[in-house]
């Protein structure tokens, strides 16, 4: 109990990316144009597929819930880097610590079974292309969608929970520069290997599970491709499945170095570096991905331009 009490100081100090102030401004520079940039790319995609009746099918409407968690995702961290880039005082209560655990956590698992989910819808639309509208019909597209969420919502909820049992009566300096399950582990004073257990089950879980069915949807995908004659039509086909391959490759690969590693191999700088990629980079990436490879929608972009 002593410990525990410990643990109530109402902040944590996050030192953020540097200390040295010459890179702290162009990091805040950084940092700040790729926040602009997923913004204005994530809610381009999400107007454009809204008023583009072409893209009213189901891959557009999991692509634009994948818009929607990139936008809350990057809001959840950016803009408390860019204030403690800047401000002398890095300081972060408990509550909004907690607060930004808990959504990057929900954000993060939702992304990662949505991923999973958008491989299905690829699956159905090339193995099954003549029931596929049948299949993916409104509501069971409404409960696929659903169901990142409440898995993101029952993960983020456990974990949060058991991490802030722990008495954190080491430091309160948090060597990373947003509230992660990882960075917090090592400043707890008992062995939190609870908490480890249950990250890496929940790791395995959620991201192995659905890299397996991404996997598994891709086998069947590859197999029907190559199974068409003409090598026109195949590159066709497979052209609408390339922007997916991108986005799991660069959001799976970053989740998996980071919650994979067991503790004593964790460098501190490196997951810093980890964290900017799936965190901030990938949401940034997405909308341009999907945008520069996808024919329909730069079409209606520039359709909608053309006519406002």
């Amino acid at each position: 109990m002593e410990n525990s009490n410990q643990t109530l100081q109402n902040w944590f100090y996050l030192p953020g990316l540097s200390t040295i102030p010459h890179l702290q401004i162009i990091g805040f520079l950084v940092f700040m144009v790729m926040y602009i940039i997923t913004l204005a790319g994530n809610c381009l995609l999400l107007i454009t597929v809204r008023i583009s009746p072409t893209l009213h099918t189901p891959m557009y409407f999991f692509l634009s819930n994948l818009s929607f968690i990139d936008i809350c995702f990057s809001s959840t961290i950016v803009p408390v880097i860019l204030i403690n880039t800047l401000s002398k005082d890095n300081r972060i209560s408990v509550g909004a610590c907690v607060f930004q655990m808990f959504f990057s956590l929900l954000l993060g698992a939702t992304e990662c079974v949505l991923l999973a989910i958008m491989a299905y819808d690829r699956f159905v639309a090339i193995c099954r292309p003549l029931h596929y509208i049948s299949i993916m019909n409104l509501r069971f597209r409404i409960i696929l969608a659903t169901i990142p969420w409440i898995v993101g919502f029952v993960n983020s909820t456990i974990q949060v929970h058991i991490t802030w049992k722990l008495p954190f009566c080491r430091s309160h300096h948090v060597n990373h520069f947003f509230c992660e399950v990882p960075a917090f582990l090592k400043l707890s004073c008992r062995d939190p290997w609870l908490n480890e257990v249950a990250m890496y089950l929940a790791a395995g879980t959620i991201v192995l599970c659905s890299f397996l069915l991404t996997l598994i949807s891709y086998v069947f995908i590859i197999s029907a491709i190559l199974k068409i004659s003409s090598s026109q039509r195949r590159h066709a086909v497979f052209s609408t499945c390339s922007s997916h391959i991108t986005v799991v490759t660069l959001f799976y690969g970053t989740i998996m170095s980071i919650y994979f590693q067991p503790r004593a191999s964790h460098s501190v700088e490196a997951d810093k570096i980890i964290s900017v990629l799936y965190t901030v980079v990938t949401p940034m990436l997405n909308p341009i991905i999907y945008s520069i490879r996808n024919k329909d929608v730069k079409k209606c972009i520039i359709k909608n331009i053309k006519k406002q």
